[in-house]
């Protein structure tokens, strides 16, 4: 007699640092829980908690509680610290410059930039949603950086086709995408099915 055994946790590392648009890591983690089978791995900069606190109200045991499983920022021995931690992706949500700049340039200085190294030397999928406008000489060389190691750079910039009626709809939408990357399913973002075609006017007669 076999037993039936059920497929182990997809799992996903979410870092939360100090730019604006925490709204975004929240959802994430929001997102990832509804879908069921997916342990999320969180850490959060202590500029992250400060930028909860003034956009969204939130304290550290707000979002905590969303997560399944939370590291300190200076825990640099976490389990995420390791290549031998299986991981399916982490994203950086959102991110800020000076993370961009401590993955591009390899600095490993706390737990999000050491995790995120891990991800680029083990050939896993990372994804960074930075957050600033407008963008430095110094912004552009490190996102290039990162994209030539492999990471996806991805600017929380909205969009406008689906018709969003809030911001949450904006929010829903961005996150969706970043779902999408991480090769999971998701709801909240309509697949682009092609322009409309206009409804050609009555003739007449």
């Amino acid at each position: 007699m076999h037993l039936a055994h059920s497929s182990p946790p997809k799992r996903v590392i979410v870092a939360i640092s100090g730019a604006s648009g925490a709204v975004y890591g929240v959802r994430l983690l929001q997102v990832l829980a509804a879908l069921g089978n997916v342990q999320t791995h969180l850490t959060v900069s202590d500029a992250g908690f400060l930028n909860l606190q003034q956009e969204l109200d939130m304290g550290p045991a707000d979002i905590t509680t969303l997560a399944d499983v939370v590291h300190p920022v200076r825990d640099v021995g976490a389990a995420i610290a390791s290549g031998s931690f299986q991981c399916d992706g982490m994203v950086v949500a959102p991110c800020s410059m000076r993370t961009l700049a401590s993955v591009a340039h390899g600095m490993s200085d706390n737990l999000i930039a050491r995790a995120a190294d891990v991800m680029l030397k083990e050939r896993r999928r990372l994804i960074l949603m930075v957050r600033e406008t407008p963008l430095n000489l110094a912004h552009l060389r490190n996102m290039t950086s990162v994209t030539e190691m492999g990471g996806i750079v991805f600017p929380p910039v909205p969009s406008f086709y689906h018709r969003p009626q809030s911001i949450a709809d904006l929010v829903d939408h961005t996150v969706s995408r970043v779902v999408d990357l991480l090769g999971f399913p998701q709801v909240h973002a309509p697949r682009w099915g092609g322009l409309r075609v206009a409804e050609p006017p009555d003739s007449v007669a």
